[in-house]
């Protein structure tokens, strides 16, 4: 599957017991069928995800938040806008974070499995451990001890954390020696503003 400038394609989240949790519409900027490039504006509509028992993962303690039961809910992207590349068979994708004003505020390297395309857009799991990386390409891990939770829940493997890993520090190398994606490639981006939010397809919102 290839999507054309203009076109939404939908970035889904897989849990591993291979139900879909979130679900995030993308504006495709450019996609050659292995590296897509979209765009995630603030307030778009999204399928988001909470426990089952309706507290938002954060709320939960630690240990609870891979073992309670989640379902999926109608949401909305908030607090940031985000240019994201997701590129087939990579461990990640990398998210480039705007402010209200546009402005860019750094990168945001999302750790994944990837799962390939179907007819909505790429499929992947999410990683949980992550690479944040500040304009000045200084960098921080991310959610290291939900990543220990996550697998002692049996949500990750000793394996694809090791993989995930090795992932997140090839990134932390190209932050360090400046090179793509934090080159300042995309930092100046700008969407047309003719552009509508992205839309989820009408079936996925049905049921929530």
């Amino acid at each position: 599957m290839r999507w054309l400038p203009g076109q939404t394609a939908v970035l889904s989240f897989v849990r591993p017991d291979s139900s879909v949790g979130q679900q995030h519409p993308l504006r495709v900027l450019a996609d050659d069928g292995a590296r897509l490039l979209g765009w995630l504006p603030e307030g778009t509509r999204i399928v988001g995800s909470r426990l089952a028992d309706g507290r938002d993962q954060r709320e939960a303690p630690l240990e609870e938040r891979f073992t309670t039961p989640r379902v999926r809910v109608r949401d909305h992207w908030r607090g940031t806008s985000t240019l994201r590349l997701v590129c087939e068979g990579v461990w990640s994708s990398v998210w480039w974070f705007f402010d209200e004003r546009g402005d860019f505020t750094g990168w945001y390297v999302n750790l994944e499995i990837p799962l390939g395309r179907d007819a909505l857009g790429p499929k992947r799991i999410d990683g949980v451990l992550d690479v944040a990386v500040d304009p000045d390409r200084s960098w921080a891990w991310k959610d290291e001890d939900e990543a220990q939770a996550a697998l002692r829940a049996g949500r990750l493997t000793e394996a694809e954390l090791a993989l995930l890993r090795e992932e997140g520090l090839r990134y932390v190398a190209l932050a360090e020696a400046g090179e793509f994606p934090f080159d300042g490639t995309y930092t100046d981006f700008r969407p047309d503003p003719a552009w509508p939010r992205p839309e989820l397809p009408g079936e996925l919102l049905r049921d929530l």
